[in-house]
């Protein structure tokens, strides 16, 4: 398939003017409660059918009250309120968790408050200068780490054991520049340092090396798994697991430790590495391992750089709070990182940053779409940039950036491209200088998105960016194999990308982009990039 054209000033109008009309449906919040609380991943049916909730730290009577004065008595006596038991293992229904005020969820199958999708989704409500519900969401990620002890995966019970990307200083900062507001930037502080110790102790960290993986805290099938990933022929991801585990041979360490021999069954160990691979955002991919089954033995460089920003972020809290006796504690901690980083994940003969595998002791070659991400947080210095935009082109496609160089089956590998991916792909090469490449890499996403948006009317979740479509059909083998439309962070990042190439400033649209934040939540007034030794 050619690649699409550029959209019109008239079609990028109506592209807008779409993802303005599609954000209220995508809205949550305490008058909304009932359509938040349906789980079609569940097979949940009727929208009262499933219970919500409330953390042991809440008045469960306060938020009764609260419900009420939303919904109405009348509707609130339909719902089941259920105090959450401290011991998340003793949960013997699955619901909705509370939360006190409004978010947005991606569209089509996830219903739900996701983590690092709010991030981008509250960047591009930014961009519109809705500033109050990109507040909003920060508000309730925080909530989250105040009383489920770490923004989730997202706001269901089966999700209490695991996180998602940390993103949260960047969302904080990004909040703070739009508004200006001291006083709530104070009281972030204690829940992103606790935010940040979730990651940082075991067994999220690895003693001696300095840096974290990713980690789900129970054991057992992922339910959203077992009942909502299923293909065309009703088989769930772990029997396509489980099939091709037996018939070839996979890229893993040791297949027994994911296949019993005797029984032919999935280990528990499988399922635990399925959970964990899902708080890293990429499930499912060959990234780290056939379906990412190796996760729990490989040091990402994607988390870690996130974690390298998380110090730096909040260090630079703290100086906006005037704390900065405690500034150079958060540095050091940025400067450990920074050289375990360089030490592990810096392959020179291939000029990327490549994840770290414990187990062999060495660099796993399978370059991946997170390496911009060190350009995008500022990590690179400006030599190791340059090697990696030198091998831009591979990961370039017509329509857009590819999430790896290796087609797997896996929606997070070839030929499929992410809105999130391109997009701090384009703020990366942007901060090292590299416009022309950020431009016309933009242009090519841009491109696809609009092109699929007059084909089709709406938005998705990825793009297959080689045949520029948004049809995956037959293309995904492991997961669930559709393509979800709505969709948040695809609208989000979308209207970025069109105001980095200066499409949205003639537009008369909702919002009136006089409304829109001069300055910039996020990357184009980083703080310099400066060489690391």
């Amino acid at each position: 398939m050619s690649a699409p054209s550029f959209p019109s000033s008239g079609g990028i109008a109506k592209l807008v003017h779409s993802i303005q009309e599609t954000w209220s449906g995508l809205t949550r919040g305490l008058r909304n409660v009932p359509d938040a609380i349906c789980d079609v991943k569940l097979g949940e049916e009727c929208k009262y059918t499933a219970p919500i909730y409330i953390s042991a730290a809440e008045d469960i009577g306060r938020v009764q009250r609260i419900l009420e004065k939303s919904l109405g008595g009348d509707m609130v006596a339909d719902l089941r309120l259920k105090v959450l038991p401290a011991d998340a293992s003793r949960i013997d229904e699955h619901g909705l968790l509370f939360l006190p005020g409004r978010y947005l969820v991606p569209g089509g199958r996830f219903n739900e408050m996701y983590g690092w999708d709010s991030y981008f989704m509250a960047l591009g409500l930014l961009r519109q200068g809705r500033v109050s519900v990109a507040r909003g969401i920060a508000d309730q990620c925080l909530y989250q780490v105040e009383h489920y002890g770490t923004v989730l995966t997202a706001n269901r019970t089966y999700y209490l054991s695991r996180s998602h990307p940390p993103l949260l200083g960047r969302l904080v900062l990004a909040i703070y520049r739009a508004t200006g507001d001291l006083t709530w930037l104070r009281k972030t502080l204690p829940l992103l340092e606790k935010f940040y110790y979730y990651w940082t102790v075991p067994p999220h960290l690895v003693p001696g090396v300095n840096l974290s993986r990713y980690y789900d805290f129970a054991q057992g099938p992922a339910p959203e798994v077992a009942r909502g990933e299923i293909d065309e022929n009703g088989r769930n991801h772990y029997e396509r697991l489980r099939m091709h585990l037996q018939a070839e041979h996979c890229d893993l360490h040791d297949v027994k430790e994911f296949l019993d021999p005797t029984t032919g069954e999935l280990t528990p160990h499988a399922y635990h590495a399925d959970r964990t691979m899902r708080e890293s955002g990429f499930d499912v991919s060959g990234r780290f391992g056939f379906a990412n089954l190796d996760v729990l033995d490989i040091l990402p460089v994607c988390l870690n750089t996130l974690l390298w920003r998380l110090e730096r972020d909040i260090a630079q809290v703290r100086d906006f709070l005037d704390a900065t006796a405690t500034v150079s504690v958060w540095q050091e901690r940025a400067a450990t990182r920074a050289a375990a980083i360089n030490e592990r994940c810096w392959d020179e003969e291939a000029g990327l940053f490549l994840d770290f595998d414990l187990r062999s002791q060495k660099r796993r070659n399978y370059p991946f779409a997170t390496v911009f991400w060190t350009m995008w947080a500022g990590f690179a210095t400006r030599e190791q940039a340059a090697r990696i935009v030198a091998r831009l082109p591979e990961f370039e496609a017509e329509g857009g950036l590819r999430t790896s160089l290796h087609t797997t089956g896996c929606q997070w590998d070839a030929p499929f491209g992410w809105a999130p991916l391109n997009y701090l792909a384009v703020m990366a090469l942007n901060r090292y200088g590299y416009r022309a490449e950020a431009r016309r890499l933009a242009r090519r996403f841009v491109s696809t998105v609009a092109g699929e948006f007059r084909r089709t009317g709406q938005l998705f979740e990825k793009y297959d960016v080689e045949a520029c479509t948004s049809g995956v059909e037959g293309k995904i083998i492991y997961g669930y194999p559709t393509n979800e439309p709505g969709f948040g962070w695809t609208n989000a990042c979308t209207m970025e990308l069109l105001d980095y190439l200066g499409c949205l400033g003639d537009l008369d649209t909702e919002q009136s982009m006089t409304q829109r934040i001069t300055l910039p939540p996020d990357f184009r007034k980083a703080e310099p990039v400066a060489a690391k030794s």
